[in-house]
């Protein structure tokens, strides 16, 4: 039977800052589902670019691998545009309050192991933390792809040694929850080009 559902991408610019830092970067926009629903992947930067991926259909969720702002900066507005709930790790709090503060908060706590299913997919939620306390990457193997915010990238890990990262935690989450998946997975990444899990096994030997 062929899927209805299916990955569609855009790419945004803006910022990222932490630890008193702030630069430019270019986020990916992963959105998933069919012709009628889909879900969301973090919300960089603009909301208008983001709904232009959407297009017509019902967002049924607005899912954050984990909370830096150029992941979480628009899912608020984002929310009140589409109506749709944010879920977030419930670790990444001390980072969701650096961008929006005490008073506006998140929709559902994600949990390791659960299913998001949208348009005739299903998405597992993986706690990776290292790059972030309550990174999360989500997992099609329907679609054959793992969305990995900025956990794993064509290269390597993601960055750390900033503020609430752990450069061995996230080498023991790829390796002990990624590097477990079929290797020609599809990586789709927060930033940059996708690649694919076997490739990333021989750059974390």
């Amino acid at each position: 039977m062929q899927l209805s559902s299916r990955v569609d991408h855009a790419v945004v610019s803006g910022t990222f800052s932490l630890d008193g830092q702030t630069f430019d970067v270019d986020n990916n926009i992963w959105v998933v589902g069919d012709d009628s629903e889909c879900v969301v992947i973090d919300a960089p930067h603009d909301v208008d670019a983001i709904m232009a991926v959407v297009g017509e259909r019902e967002v049924r969720a607005i899912v954050c691998t984990h909370a830096h702002d150029d992941h979480v900066r628009v899912a608020p507005a984002l929310r009140d545009r589409t109506g749709a709930p944010i879920l977030l790790h419930p670790a990444e709090r001390p980072l969701w309050e650096l961008t929006h503060g005490t008073d506006v908060a998140w929709d559902r706590d994600l949990a390791d192991g659960e299913k998001i299913e949208v348009g005739g997919t299903a998405l597992t939620v993986l706690h990776t933390p290292g790059h972030a306390p309550g990174a999360v990457c989500l997992y099609s193997s329907d679609l054959g792809c793992v969305f990995t915010g900025d956990t794993l990238f064509q290269g390597g890990p993601g960055a750390t040694g900033r503020s609430y990262s752990d450069a061995d935690q996230i080498v023991a989450s790829i390796r002990a929850t990624l590097f477990v998946l079929p290797g020609e997975t599809v990586v789709h990444t927060g930033h940059g080009d996708d690649t694919a899990i076997e490739a990333e096994r021989s750059n974390l030997s």
